[in-house]
């Protein structure tokens, strides 16, 4: 007989392609909070979900329960059943709610019944081995290319091209679309203003923005770049790029590419579930 929580079967029922995989990972991890190490795991698994950012999941037996305090919050999945939280007490600081579990899953997913995980945002620092990781834990199903392209790429912005060059990078980043990074030395500088705007990103690093101001419009943060990206990703440093989904127009070799649609296209929410990809676009971090 299905399992039945707070009155609700399992969502597979109803959406039985609805992913939700829970798989080992060979890296060390560890959360940090207030100085003291709450979580140090070596069997620490990824939570892979439809239309979510990847997870870590860490086996109680590797929390530092003792600082861990059960609390009355709860909420609910339809995939993975009722979720209890706890919070995290060290010294003269509190992270209230800051890791939940699900003690009581739905059938589908047994094997969360003996993992919690952490709200990324609630703990001072997360490490991959020894080396301080942001933003959320990498996806090992993603890959991040970037190729040299000497296609004729412009980009117009406010009826202006703003960008025009055959020395542009293309970033090939799995389910997201194709970026170009090009040389500043291409772009209309004069029409950029540095933005105070900053963003972490988990497979490239720490972007730096420009907003545009073109006649007597402003494109508030429209164009990003990466000073000193992660050595894993060297080949954008310095490169500017524009969102595609902002832009009047990218074109390549005098063909307009098509706009995406994505979590920073301005009409995302109204869009999002006509978007054709099995495992659903990846969530804005």
């Amino acid at each position: 007989m299905a399992k039945i929580i707070d009155g609700r079967e399992s969502g597979f029922k109803t959406n039985p392609d609805y992913k939700v995989l829970l798989e080992p990972s060979p890296r060390r991890v560890r959360v940090r909070f207030n100085g003291d190490t709450i979580a140090d795991s070596t069997n620490a698994h990824l939570l892979l979900e439809t239309r979510h950012l990847p997870v870590y999941y860490f086996p109680r037996a590797d929390l530092r329960m003792d600082l861990l305090e059960p609390t009355d919050h709860h909420t609910f999945c339809p995939y993975k059943g009722k979720a209890s939280y706890w919070t995290i007490k060290v010294g003269n600081r509190a992270s209230e709610n800051a890791l939940w579990g699900y003690p009581d899953p739905y059938d589908e997913v047994p094997q969360l019944k003996d993992f919690v995980a952490f709200y990324w945002d609630r703990v001072d620092a997360w490490y991959e081995e020894d080396e301080e990781i942001f933003v959320h834990p990498r996806d090992p199903y993603k890959r991040v290319d970037v190729v040299n392209s000497s296609r004729h790429v412009q980009v117009v912005l406010g009826g202006e091209t703003v960008a025009d060059t055959r020395r542009a990078r293309f970033l090939f980043e799995t389910r997201l679309p194709t970026r170009y990074y090009i040389p500043a030395e291409d772009v209309r500088m004069d029409l950029l203003v540095q933005s105070e705007k900053v963003t972490r990103c988990p497979y490239k690093g720490q972007a730096h923005y420009y907003s545009a101001r073109i006649g007597d419009r402003r494109f508030d943060d429209i164009v990003w770049y990466y000073p000193e990206p992660i050595p894993e990703c060297p080949k954008i440093k310095g490169y500017l790029c524009f969102f595609n989904e902002q832009v009047d127009d990218i074109s390549l070799d005098g063909a307009s590419v098509p706009r995406p649609i994505t979590p920073w296209s301005k009409d995302w929410k109204e869009k999002a579930a006509t978007v054709p990809d099995s495992r659903g676009p990846v969530a804005k971090a």
